[in-house]
């Protein structure tokens, strides 16, 4: 999940169909788990902040009740948070995504991880390793709630 629509994704309707989209496809399918069409992608904010800035508080809140009721329906077994601005606004804290991630935390039941945004793997290169750890370990936890 991650925090709103960008350029590409507000033209086209879709969520991470740009750069970091084509990113995080690799990142999904590199588990030999999913496919890209089988995990449900969204974004806490269901439109696109002007000058695609962070989402303020009251526009998160003002989308909650629609993530909310997607949760309810889809019943994911798992969820991950991609960067900090989907982290924060989750989990309702403003704790940055280095102290977020490493760990799982609980969204009404459902195990949540955070990992960094695929826009900042393609600026840092240092943090496809935690990505690719935290994979690891999401791929393990889903295997295990499964059965897999």
């Amino acid at each position: 999940m991650g925090e709103a629509p960008g350029a590409d994704e507000d033209e086209q309707g879709l969520p991470f169909v740009g750069r970091a989209g084509q990113l995080l496809t690799k990142i999904i399918e590199s588990t030999k788990t999913w496919k890209r069409d089988e995990v449900y992608i969204c974004n806490v904010l269901k439109c696109r902040p002007p000058g695609n800035r962070t989402p303020l508080p009251d526009e998160v809140e003002a989308c909650r009740p629609y993530l909310e009721e997607q949760l309810s329906l889809l019943q994911p077994k798992l969820l991950v948070a991609l960067g900090s601005s989907a982290a924060q606004a989750l989990l309702k804290t403003k704790e940055p995504v280095g102290k977020l991630r490493g760990k799982w935390h609980d969204l009404g039941g459902i195990p949540l991880r955070v990992t960094y945004h695929p826009a900042a793997l393609l600026r840092t290169d240092a943090y496809k390793k935690d990505v690719w750890e935290d994979m690891k370990v999401l791929t393990a936890r889903f295997k295990e709630l499964t059965g897999l």
